[in-house]
């Protein structure tokens, strides 16, 4: 049994199959990418594994434990976290009252969560930023910061929603750089995201998805080089 768990997984709007008998397992410690073109179900899956949205049917499972079903406080309270595509940090407040305010989901003093914040704020590199005010961010810094503002719940298993999004190259390594440092800190990641130079770089393994279907898994050369992937982004004319 895989540490983290997506059995049969079908998700429906109306009439509208978003994703059909979707299946994969993570181990623990790995970094697991997440690929498929616009509209693919990448992120209706984030949503379905922290809650967001009702499976219409299959099961989800961290360590072995149901969590289908669960309300998205309660999972993430059990140790899954994630950023989101479109970053909405607490614009009017602080960069360290945004983490201060993630990290009373582990603690009700404020003494404590103050202490949590300023621990991730130093490990995602803010420290310099922490007094700005979260509206006034560039947006690489926002998107570190919703990073920092998931961490801050001390999740076990992080989703990382296309955090590479925007930037340029250098954020872009740094970007990198900040994910694998979570991984050797001990949090296992999933993460969608369209740059390939990031997706192939740092994952152990990808599931390439397309119209809610899986198309292939497996390690990013074997990925890389499927041609229904190929044909997928570029084409049917590029597959052969």
């Amino acid at each position: 049994m895989a540490y983290f768990e997506v059995n049969k997984v079908f998700k429906h709007f109306g009439g509208l199959a978003a994703l059909s008998g979707v299946s994969f397992g993570v181990e623990q410690g790995q970094i697991y990418g997440l690929i498929g073109p616009n509209g693919s179900g990448k992120t209706t899956m984030f949503n379905l594994i922290n809650g967001y949205f009702p499976l219409t049917a299959g099961k989800i499972l961290l360590e072995g434990r149901e969590i289908s079903g669960m309300k998205p406080f309660r999972i993430c309270q059990l140790g899954i976290g994630r950023t989101f595509q479109v970053v909405k940090p607490l614009k009017r407040m602080t960069v360290l009252d945004n983490v201060i305010a993630a990290g009373f989901l582990r603690t009700e003093s404020k003494i404590e969560a103050r202490s949590l914040a300023e621990e991730i704020i130093e490990f995602c590199g803010l420290t310099r930023q922490k007094d700005k005010i979260a509206k006034s961010l560039p947006i690489a810094s926002r998107k570190r910061l919703e990073i920092t503002r998931a961490l801050a719940t001390k999740p076990k298993l992080l989703l990382l929603d296309e955090t590479a999004a925007g930037l340029n190259p250098t954020e872009l390594d740094e970007a990198v750089a900040l994910i694998k440092k979570i991984r050797d800190s001990g949090v296992t990641i999933i993460i969608v995201e369209h740059i390939m130079k990031v997706i192939m770089t740092i994952s152990d393994r990808i599931l390439a998805i397309n119209q809610g279907v899986v198309i292939t898994e497996g390690t990013p050369k074997e990925v890389a080089s499927n041609s229904h992937v190929i044909a997928a982004y570029l084409g049917e004319d590029y597959s052969a």
